[in-house]
């Protein structure tokens, strides 16, 4: 009896001393990781969110990219991190994707972190170079089927968003294009602008100043309705495309394991980082949506994602590395 009364006061100690560390908490910069290349839409929202946080937690948050592999290095690298509430990272849709491209990954989302919020969702934009000589979505489809495996469309990275958003273009309308991966968004955006790739079809954040600028050639966005950004570009659905839609989201995790106090003022403070007038200004000159909302709905959110990228890629045909 005396062993158990002595269990019991050590419990008692252990969550007393996690609330006040809890309470305590951040006492020092916080670190997070952007699993994709500096320049692209990821990192733009990031770092916007990471300013607004930070204002929030009364700390200095640092970014930190770690692009490459589908977002398979930074994942590993959050996994990895010590699970006390100072590294977390902006999770995007290549986890729900990930997990059906690669045999072998080096996390397990459901067991290696703990989801925090999800913070937005976004559409692409569907844009081919200047030196194609189209002018719609319905003059590519038929320039496509005129030259059958001769075009080329760019992406972040296979199971990203420009990536699947182009293959599923490709099933509904039948036409053959070849994929041409690149480590990062800025990479196939420079590519477009050069010519050197025929379509891209990705995040509508860094694209947008490009299309207005005449850079390269806007033709529609990938939502059921115009975006707001951009209202003068049609839907694919308006296109000729009945029904389609495809799009990103992003939110935040930490390493498994993170107090749960620490997760929940975490979440308190990034949703109220999220209803800021700045960032909402920001959001929206990008063409995306804010969410926010608890840990579970957002766990909630990457598995039902998980589940629907999985079917997508075994229509496609895509095998796992």
């Amino acid at each position: 009896m005396a062993k158990l009364w002595w269990l019991v006061a050590i419990e008692i100690l252990l969550c007393v001393h996690g609330s006040a560390y809890s309470q305590a908490y951040p006492v020092k910069s916080l670190r997070l990781i952007v699993p994709s290349a500096a320049g692209g839409g990821p990192d733009a929202n990031a770092r916007a969110l990471a300013r607004e946080l930070g204002k929030q937690l009364r700390q200095h948050i640092v970014v930190e990219n770690l692009p490459g592999a589908s977002g398979i290095l930074g994942y590993e690298a959050l996994a990895r991190a010590t699970p006390d509430g100072y590294t977390f990272a902006y999770v995007s849709n290549l986890v729900a994707s990930n997990p059906s491209l690669y045999t072998r990954l080096p996390y397990d989302f459901s067991k290696d972190f703990q989801p925090v919020m999800l913070y937005l969702t976004s559409v692409n934009l569907l844009a081919v170079s200047n030196s194609l000589p189209v002018g719609s979505v319905t003059e590519l489809i038929q320039h496509a089927r005129a030259h059958p495996g001769r075009l080329t469309f760019g992406s972040s990275g296979a199971g990203a968003t420009p990536h699947l958003s182009m293959e599923l273009f490709k099933i509904i309308t039948g036409v053959a294009i070849n994929h041409v991966p690149y480590r990062g968004t800025p990479q196939a955006l420079g590519e477009l602008v050069a010519g050197q790739i025929d379509i891209l079809c990705d995040n509508m954040a860094p694209m947008l100043p490009m299309v207005h600028a005449g850079r390269f050639r806007g033709l529609a966005v990938t939502s059921l309705r115009r975006s707001p950004a951009i209202p003068e570009l049609p839907t694919l659905d308006e296109s000729g495309l009945p029904g389609y839609q495809f799009g990103g989201w992003a939110g935040i995790a930490v390493p498994a394991g993170v107090p749960h106090d620490i997760v929940t003022r975490l979440n308190v403070e990034a949703n109220k980082a999220l209803a800021s007038a700045e960032l909402l200004k920001t959001i929206a000159s990008q063409g995306r949506t804010p969410i926010g909302g608890t840990p579970q709905q957002f766990g909630e959110h990457v598995r039902t994602e998980t589940v629907r990228l999985a079917k997508l890629i075994e229509a496609i045909g895509l095998k796992p590395l």
